[in-house]
C-alpha cells in the first residue's frame, strides 16, 4: 500500500482515533482524505487546516443511502479505514432490552461490512488499494462489561478474513488493527493507563506498508492476546470479576 499520493476515507474521521488516522494520512503525503462524519459541522476544524486535501462526507454507518451516497463520491480512493465505532455501555442480560446490542452489531460490524461492499468497486480501480477495519482487544477476548460491543468487535474480525480472502483476486489489502484502552470519547470511563490515538494511527499506517494482516497496536492489546493464549480460564475469571467490581461500585 502506497500512502504517498493516495487517497483515503476514514469513517468517524472528525475526532479520537478517526481523527489522528487523517492527520497521520496527510503526513505521510496523502493527497486527500474524505472524512466521514455523521454531522459534516463537525469536520470544519480539519477543513479548515487543510482546505486543499479534506473533504467532509455525510456518513453514518448505519444508513444505507448514506453509504450508497459516500460510495458514489468516493469513487478514487485507494484506502478506506473504518473506524466509526458504538459502545453503549451496557450488558447483554442487563439491559433493558437489545436496543444496545443491535446499535453497537449496526455500527461495528453491519457498516464496515456495507463499506466493504460498496467501495471494493473502487478500491479495484485502483488496482487494489486496502482496507483497513479498527478492531478492538474486544474481539479477541469476549469481555462482560462490554455487553454487545465485544461480541461486535468478534463478528467484525471473523468478516474482515472472509473479506481478505473474497477480495485477495483483486489485489486489496484487508488488515485488522487490534486497539486496546485509548484516550478518546469512547473510553472516557476507563480507568489506568490509555494510548494517544496518534499511536494506533502510525501502528495502522506501518501495518499497511508492511502487508500485515492484523496488528496489535498497544501494549493493553498484546497483553491481551498474551493472557488469552496462557491461561483462557484464569482469563475470563478475571474479566467476570472486573464485571462484578463495576456493579458493586456502580450500584446496577
Amino acid at each position: 500500500m502506497d500512502i504517498q499520493h493516495c487517497t483515503a476515507l476514514v469513517t468517524g474521521g472528525n475526532r479520537g482515533i478517526g481523527e489522528a488516522f487523517v492527520r497521520a494520512l496527510l503526513a505521510a503525503g496523502a493527497r486527500k482524505v474524505y472524512v466521514g462524519t455523521r454531522h459534516l459541522p463537525d469536520a470544519e476544524h480539519l477543513l479548515r487546516a487543510h482546505p486543499d486535501q479534506i473533504v467532509p462526507v455525510a456518513l453514518d454507518v448505519t444508513d444505507p443511502a448514506q453509504i450508497a451516497a459516500a460510495a458514489s463520491t468516493c469513487t478514487d480512493i485507494a484506502l478506506l479505514v473504518n473506524n466509526a465505532g458504538a459502545f453503549l455501555n451496557q450488558t447483554l442480560m442487563g439491559a433493558p432490552d437489545l436496543t444496545a446490542a443491535r446499535l453497537e452489531m449496526e455500527v461495528n460490524y453491519f457498516g464496515p461490512l456495507q463499506l466493504c461492499r460498496a467501495l471494493a468497486p473502487a478500491l479495484r480501480a485502483q488496482g487494489g488499494g486496502a482496507i483497513l477495519n479498527v478492531l478492538s482487544a474486544g474481539a479477541l477476548v469476549a469481555v462482560p462489561g462490554m455487553g454487545g460491543y465485544s461480541p461486535s468487535k468478534f463478528a467484525a474480525r471473523a468478516a474482515t478474513n472472509c473479506i481478505r480472502a473474497e477480495l485477495a483476486a483483486q489485489g486489496t489489502q484487508v488488515t485488522a488493527l487490534i486497539v486496546g484502552s485509548v484516550d478518546t470519547r469512547m473510553a472516557a470511563h476507563v480507568e489506568g493507563r490509555k494510548e494517544h490515538p496518534d499511536t494506533i494511527a502510525q501502528a495502522g499506517l506501518a501495518a499497511l506498508r508492511k502487508r500485515q494482516d492484523e496488528v496489535d497496536t498497544d501494549i493493553m492489546a498484546v497483553e491481551m492476546r498474551a493472557a488469552l493464549a496462557r491461561d483462557p480460564k484464569a482469563l475470563e475469571r478475571s474479566l467476570a470479576r472486573q464485571l462484578g467490581a463495576t456493579r458493586l461500585h456502580t450500584g446496577r
